[in-house]
């Protein structure tokens, strides 16, 4: 059954079922932490993914990376910053003209300000570079949130579709490229069928999944996305999102 309060129900009823599931299976397994329903959930253990994660070649081999501003994945943006890398995270549901937050860990050292200062989201939003989307580097690695994951590279986030137009501006603008790899941080529990989120040709597919426990590499058969599909943004999203409309006039004129 899906809980009436979750703020995006209703979009995907496929992935409300699998997101209800999870959460409460989360808080009945009792490995969630806090509340997790509505949200890219807290879990025990997110500190062995994301080790996991950073122990990893696409981790090394990377220095400008983005990850969600959840707080699940505090460890994962505090070990970026350890290791001297770029961080972009964004403002919580894009919601600002300039909706990314730039956080250069030399510079945050030059003012004096330590990385545990900054890695939680009100932190980011104190310390770090307001940008735009089009003011940002390339990126190396981009880390999502998701409430669940499958074998095949499937993922539902918290229903609000703000990773997936994440992703769909970066290839539009070129910040990604088909080969950057996408990957999620998320407990054993969230692992799922294929079958409970099916990939359909505008979603983006994890490039690998870490766990606390395992790696795990997908062999999603659909290419990734080459853009925004902007039939699939709502009416509210234009609403809320500020630099939206305009971004999308300007991806338009520039093709």
């Amino acid at each position: 059954m899906i809980p009436k309060k979750l703020k995006w129900a209703g979009r995907n009823i496929d992935k409300d079922l699998v997101r209800s599931r999870i959460w409460h299976k989360l808080v009945d397994e009792k490995v969630g932490i806090g509340e997790v329903f509505d949200k890219i959930p807290q879990f025990i253990g997110a500190e062995l993914a994301a080790e996991r994660l950073a122990a990893s070649d696409i981790w090394k081999n990377s220095r400008v990376i983005k990850c969600n501003p959840d707080t699940a994945h505090i460890a994962v943006r505090l070990r970026a910053l350890q290791d001297g890398k770029t961080l972009y995270v964004p403002v919580p549901e894009l919601v600002r003209e300039q909706p990314y937050l730039e956080l250069i860990p030399e510079a945050l050292k030059e003012a004096g300000i330590p990385f545990s200062n900054v890695v939680d989201k009100d932190g980011a939003l104190k310390h770090g570079r307001a940008v735009n989307f089009e003011e940002m580097r390339p990126l190396d690695l981009v880390h999502v949130g998701c409430v669940a994951a499958s074998p095949s590279g499937g993922r539902a986030g918290k229903g609000g579709g703000f990773g997936d137009l994440e992703l769909g501006i970066f290839r539009e603008l070129g910040i990604v490229s088909p080969l950057t790899p996408i990957v999620t941080c998320i407990h054993d529990i969230q692992l799922v069928e294929d079958a409970d989120v099916p990939l359909q040709p505008h979603d983006s597919i994890i490039t690998v999944i870490f766990t606390p426990t395992q790696t795990i590499v997908p062999s999603g058969a659909l290419a990734q996305p080459t853009g925004v599909d902007w039939r699939k943004i709502l009416p509210e999203q234009y609403r809320d999102i500020p630099f939206l409309n305009r971004l999308r006039e300007k991806l338009e004129k520039s093709r």
